[in-house]
């Protein structure tokens, strides 16, 4: 990422940034601090799109992020009143802040939304936690799976006969977290476009992943669902959408719901329509289909239903999504800085006119790496600099100055 050009702001010098002249966010400043997982998903969503971000790292500690692709550090020591008042500094001349740590953690540091506010009336404060800002469990520690469990969502996850399986850390981490809070700072900031005015997010992850799952929620007394879990239609309990084993031990997604697509996937797998119903026996359905599937391979399967409507794909690994053709003719994923032939996907969606543009190459940055950089752009000078260096506020990855 290159400077392109200088703007003032309250006095200061502050850099745009760009990797061309149509990104989305080109001219927005973001100061994020540091965290894990949702907060730096939420910061790289701004990044990817053109937005300015300047993550407040601590100087001392393992980097652990992954998810910092185009961002700038800035090694920081908040426990000092030197280093408040140069994360005080940036702040005032941000457009966004996003912040991570559980309630009031942010207050006592001195960086609380009262206290920011008031030094830049315009600045969206993004608070990112996983049970909310109030509330009993508000001081609670907690991960995805704690979250997920107090949307209700968990419930529904996992077969029949077994306990409740968790998403990995995709629900309430990244979709009802990160995600969301990059759609609340947006919202923030159209609403500022009018009014002038900053204001404060509550994201957090119970309500973030409740709100990802509100068609579950409203559907509840539709058909699809009201069996226990693993026996509705979209949780396993249908025979129609569910995985299955080929004879490699690879498996097939089937998905075909309507009964022109269920049509076609029997006729696929060359079944007498009459021996299986899709609404019969749901059990024994299953029983028949698995043993078809289970009389060829992934890729000759893939070859059968290939191009056809009986919504049926294979299951891809990680290492093999890059490289399947409508992901490479949509140039869907980019390569990986992190691993050797590995592969990240690209930013979606995709804006017509403003989409985001990421060079090869590009990479989370080394903590403290650009501080100096950063401090000469917020108006300190050389002289103060050195003085932050040598009292240890900050640390810079270049001088390998640590703490």
């Amino acid at each position: 990422m290159t400077v392109n050009s200088m703007e003032t702001h309250g006095g200061a010098c502050v850099p745009t940034f760009h990797r061309g002249d149509t990104m989305a966010l080109r001219g927005l400043r973001v100061v994020e601090m540091a965290g894990l997982a949702p907060a730096p998903f939420c910061g790289m969503i701004m990044a990817d799109f053109g937005a300015n971000v300047i993550r407040i790292d601590k100087t001392r500690g393992p980097d652990q992020d992954r998810l910092g692709r185009g961002k700038r550090s800035l090694a920081l020591d908040l426990k000092k009143p030197e280093g408040v008042n140069v994360a005080r500094r940036l702040c005032s001349n941000a457009d966004v802040l996003i912040e991570p740590f559980r309630r009031g953690v942010m207050e006592k540091l001195g960086l609380g939304p009262d206290t920011l506010l008031k030094d830049n009336p315009g600045l969206i404060y993004a608070r990112l936690t996983g049970f909310g800002q109030s509330g009993p469990c508000a001081d609670m520690a907690g991960h995805d799976i704690n979250y997920v469990a107090l949307s209700g969502l968990l419930s529904m996850l996992g077969r029949k006969g077994a306990p409740p399986t968790p998403p990995i850390n995709l629900l309430a981490d990244f979709a009802g977290g990160g995600l969301m809070c990059a759609l609340g700072i947006s919202l923030a900031l159209l609403e500022r476009s009018k009014s002038g005015k900053g204001q404060v997010i509550d994201a957090n992850m119970v309500e973030g992943a409740a709100y990802v799952g509100s068609w579950i929620y409203s559907s509840q007394g539709m058909f699809l669902w009201g069996k226990p879990r693993g026996e509705n239609w979209l949780d396993s309990g249908a025979h129609f959408y569910d995985t299955y084993e080929t004879s490699d031990g690879r498996h097939m997604a089937v998905g075909a719901i309507e009964p022109q697509f269920y049509e076609e996937l029997i006729s696929l797998l060359g079944l007498d329509a009459e021996e299986v119903g899709q609404f019969d026996e749901p059990e024994e359905m299953k029983k028949i289909i698995a043993a078809r599937f289970k009389e060829r391979t992934q890729a000759e399967w893939s070859k059968v239903f290939e191009g056809k409507d009986a919504c049926v794909t294979p299951v891809l690994s990680m290492e093999e999504a890059p490289h399947h053709p409508h992901n490479v003719a949509r140039n869907s994923f980019i390569p990986s800085v992190y691993s050797p032939d590995t592969y990240e996907p690209r930013p979606a969606p995709i804006l017509s006119r403003t989409p985001a543009t990421l060079p090869p190459g590009l990479r989370a940055p080394q903590i403290g790496e650009h501080t100096i950089e950063i401090l000469t752009e917020a108006g300190y000078s050389k002289a103060a600099i050195e003085e932050l260096l040598a009292g240890k506020i900050v640390a810079d990855a270049k001088k390998k100055a640590k703490l």
